[in-house]
């Protein structure tokens, strides 16, 4: 062919420009439909996979969790070490768990009626909690409480090990209710020893260790802090009569049943008390009385007083307190008609004791003394009642000599008295009144 012309030459190149933007055109309206394709795919999976993604994801850590075993417990060790461990370790194995027991013939059953007389059984009586003070030789000696033992014809130990060994009562005081026991010293591990009680201060932490409930629960601890250090109260037998007035610890550290005879101890693991009793449910104390339901408000021996026993309880098998050999009545019981006409007593006079009996062996034999008059000072101080005239008369021993004001037929007199005679369980804790 020839050449082409300008026009044709023109068109042709329009033409390839035209070819050229139309490829381009196409290229870019597939490039634009495929992003536009990406994109609704991305849309419509989007959802899918952002809802399926997580759930995926959630049951691979599941799965993942699952897959990793047993949980385990953390291999940290924490001190948790304290003044009150320490204190509880140095006394825990000298605190023992007491039971006591008594037997009942077949007599009193019904194996007599039925004629099987030779048959017998022995009964638990009480259980409660002691602590081993002392480590003489080949011999322990345990204190506890005279309520704990009382009446028993057996008594046994269960030391902090578990083992269970025999004991033997070397002494007993109902008035202080304290007791001494003694066991083989051969499986005894530790030894507590005593405190003074007159440093304890109000708020103190103090810690009771005891079995309460019996022996399942023996070597139990409870805190709490001294609350009295000198609680004077009224001292009742099991009856419920007025027998005297103890001067003790109270603490709101918890004491229940079984907890009887344990020690309270201070924080540096000495005995300044022995727990004794709880405050009753009536607002009356029951000392030595474990059935109680008021919390925060048990009491303790102080350790002063509770020394002082146990020694002479060693040493003698008994505690030696003087007795006036009389039998007394509370001024208050007196009618007012009758004070005026019989004890011909001034108004003014409203405390003190009637003496309505005195014994062939009284001290009071070779004074003035005599019945329906009313004693109201013993070496200066006053008696309101029968509970403060033995707790002022045992604060002395035999042989020492007192000063008594007393009315006679109306008039005030004073006399000096040597005390002579000794009390006994059946003028000291009774509900006789005798003193």
């Amino acid at each position: 062919m020839g050449e082409r012309g300008p026009i044709e030459g023109e068109f042709t190149e329009l033409n390839s420009s035209n070819n050229n933007q139309n490829n381009n055109n196409n290229n870019n309206n597939k490039i634009i439909k495929k992003v536009a394709l990406v994109s609704l795919v991305a849309g419509l999976l989007g959802g899918g996979i952002a809802v399926g993604g997580y759930n995926w994801y959630e049951n691979r850590n599941v799965t993942s969790n699952n897959s990793l075993g047993t949980t385990k417990t953390s291999n940290i060790k924490v001190d948790v070490s304290s003044q009150t461990t320490k204190a509880f370790k140095s006394v825990k194995n000298a605190v023992v768990s007491v039971e006591a027991y008594s037997s009942s013939s077949a007599s009193d059953s019904l194996e007599a009626i039925f004629g099987n007389s030779s048959k017998g059984e022995t009964t638990s009586t009480s259980e409660g909690s002691g602590v081993i003070y002392k480590k003489s030789g080949n011999t322990a000696f345990i204190v506890t409480n005279n309520h704990v033992v009382s009446g028993s014809n057996k008594i046994e130990i269960i030391l902090a090990s578990g083992k269970k060994v025999s004991a033997t009562e070397v002494g007993h005081d109902a008035v202080s209710d304290l007791a001494v026991l003694k066991i083989n010293a051969k499986d005894v591990t530790q030894v507590a020893s005593f405190g003074d009680s007159d440093n304890i201060q109000v708020g103190e932490t103090a810690l009771a260790i005891g079995s309460p409930l019996g022996s399942q629960y023996a070597t139990s601890l409870t805190e709490g802090i001294i609350s009295a250090k000198k609680r004077t109260i009224d001292v009742t037998d099991s009856s419920g009569n007025a027998t005297g007035q103890a001067t003790v610890i109270q603490t709101d550290a918890a004491i229940n049943p079984g907890n009887s005879g344990g020690p309270l101890i201070n924080l540096a693991g000495q005995v300044i008390g022995i727990n004794s009793m709880k405050l009753s449910s009536t607002g009356t104390s029951s000392y030595g009385s474990d059935s109680t339901s008021v919390e925060g408000m048990g009491f303790a021996i102080p350790s002063n007083e509770v020394v002082k026993i146990i020694n002479q309880l060693v040493k003698n098998g008994k505690v030696s307190r003087p007795a006036l050999g009389v039998a007394v009545v509370d001024l208050s019981n007196i009618s007012s008609s009758d004070q005026s006409s019989t004890l011909k007593l001034p108004s003014s006079v409203t405390e003190g004791v009637v003496i309505a009996s005195v014994e062939s062996d009284s001290p009071l034999k070779n004074t003035d003394i005599k019945k329906y008059d009313v004693i109201t000072k013993v070496n200066g101080k006053k008696i309101s009642d029968v509970a403060t005239l033995k707790e002022e008369l045992y604060k002395h021993k035999i042989g020492d000599t007192v000063s008594i004001e007393y009315y006679h037929e109306g008039s005030k007199k004073t006399t000096n008295v040597k005390l002579t005679l000794e009390a006994n369980d059946s003028n000291t804790t009774s509900a006789s009144n005798e003193n």
